[in-house]
């Protein structure tokens, strides 16, 4: 639903704003695309004449989420999402942002695939698209891209999408080439020896399941090269992704150092664990894998401590020919655009995390990341904002989804709370009825 940019009024809110430390009662005044002003009886006070007032009656008005890790198939593999399927899933789950993953065809290892996502994404998604290029020329990890380049095209970050770069030489060398131009890597850490044929975590489940698993050991092991090269470059690192209790060890030694590291996890990883796998679920089937129930609670703990800086998505949409084959063959990935708001709320509802902590984690920590200028309801700043009902009941019927896949880990699950409008540029581009 795309409206137009009258100004709007969101009043008898309660309002949530990690980068000023708010969670209060307020009113919040849109205009011209940007916020205009936040504080208690606006209303009251008068507004521009055609203003569209909408009583929030109590629901959560907070900066909309920003993704910082979702792959969208355009170019060359639309088939499995598009900039407008991709972004009407993001609406609908109070995304406004979405950081595109450069593991396209062709991947996103040039000027000009910077340039065609960011026109694309301008003339048919109705989000904000900011895509990740690639750290290596074709993700192969064996020569660097060319980083100053593709930062000045439009590129926020820089990934090897869900491959490591294992070359110690070839990742120090851009970690070096980065930090001159204030440049963010974000690194899968998954050592792929130690994978080997692994396809679930490993232990007792895999075992009884008959299935070969990947220790953590592969994660850490890399997590902990790349934070020697770090101490050695002085660069900017984010950890893509990371799902172990041995990882969380590394991460806050490196952390302690000083050294200027930051990390993500999956809304999968801090809400679901590998005895959810089931009876062989392959829409549970995930890189990296869904760890223990040991490990899923020390993520949400760092999260809550603030050692882990992000939520993200990890949406991977994957066709039903490629999920629907025996666990082994089946491919990785579940989309996660619509339900990583909802899946977290179950965080929220019971005492996991706060609201603070998990608006930070999912748009005001993000935005400091990337250096984007979302994240905040400060004066001045675009208006890209969420109404969330706290405390609707509902279940996930994955018929209902926007993405162009299905291969959703919460199928028939049962949420409470959702957003019901989603604000991007002063506009309603989503409205629950």
């Amino acid at each position: 639903m795309l409206t137009d940019r009258r100004p709007i009024l969101l009043a008898n809110a309660r309002v949530i704003d990690p980068s000023c430390d708010l969670d209060s009662p307020g009113d919040l005044l849109i205009a011209d695309g940007v916020i205009r002003d936040l504080k208690r009886g606006i209303g009251a006070a008068g507004v521009p004449e055609g203003t569209d007032v909408i009583n929030c009656a109590g629901k959560i008005v907070a900066p909309g989420l920003i993704d910082m890790c979702a792959f969208v198939g355009e170019p060359g593999l639309g088939h499995r999402e598009t900039f407008a399927s991709a972004s009407q899933a993001a609406a609908t789950g109070g995304i406004t942002t979405i950081i595109c993953q450069p593991g396209t065809e062709p991947v996103i290892d040039n000027s000009a695939t910077v340039d065609f996502v960011l026109r694309r994404a301008r003339d048919t998604a109705i989000v904000n698209i900011q895509p990740m290029a690639a750290l290596t020329k074709g993700l192969r990890g064996e020569e660097m891209t060319e980083i100053g380049l593709l930062r000045a095209a439009g590129a926020v970050a820089f990934s090897n999408g869900h491959t490591s770069v294992m070359n110690a030489q070839v990742m120090r060398r851009a970690l070096t080439y980065a930090r001159d131009f204030d440049a963010l890597i974000v690194h899968h850490t998954e050592d792929p020896d130690l994978v080997g044929e692994g396809v679930m975590n490993e232990g007792e489940f895999a075992s009884r399941l008959g299935l070969e698993g990947i220790p953590p050991a592969a994660e850490a092991v890399v997590l902990e090269r790349d934070m020697r090269l770090v101490a050695l470059s002085k660069s900017r690192y984010h950890a893509a992704a990371l799902s172990s209790v041995d990882s969380l060890d590394v991460l806050r030694r490196a952390r302690e150092a000083g050294l200027a590291v930051s990390a993500s996890v999956s809304i999968n990883h801090v809400t679901l664990n590998e005895n959810d796998i089931g009876p062989y679920r392959t829409f549970l089937k995930l890189t990296p894998p869904l760890r223990t129930e040991t490990d899923r609670r020390a993520l949400v703990e760092a999260l809550a401590s603030g050692l882990i800086d992000v939520i993200m998505s990890d949406h991977t949409p994957q066709d039903v020919e490629v999920k629907r084959l025996p666990f082994a063959e089946a491919a990785s990935g579940a989309v996660g655009l619509e339900t990583m708001l909802p899946a977290a709320l179950r965080l929220v509802h019971n005492g996991e995390l706060s609201w603070t902590t998990l608006i930070r984690a999912m748009s005001t920590r993000p935005a400091e990341l990337l250096g984007l200028p979302g994240g905040t309801l400060r004066a001045g700043a675009p208006a890209d904002i969420i109404v969330i009902d706290p405390d609707v009941p509902w279940i996930l019927d994955p018929a209902d989804l926007k993405s162009l896949c299905k291969n959703t880990p919460f199928d028939e699950a049962r949420f409470t709370g959702r957003v019901v409008r989603t604000i991007v540029g002063g506009r309603t581009v989503f409205e629950h009825v």
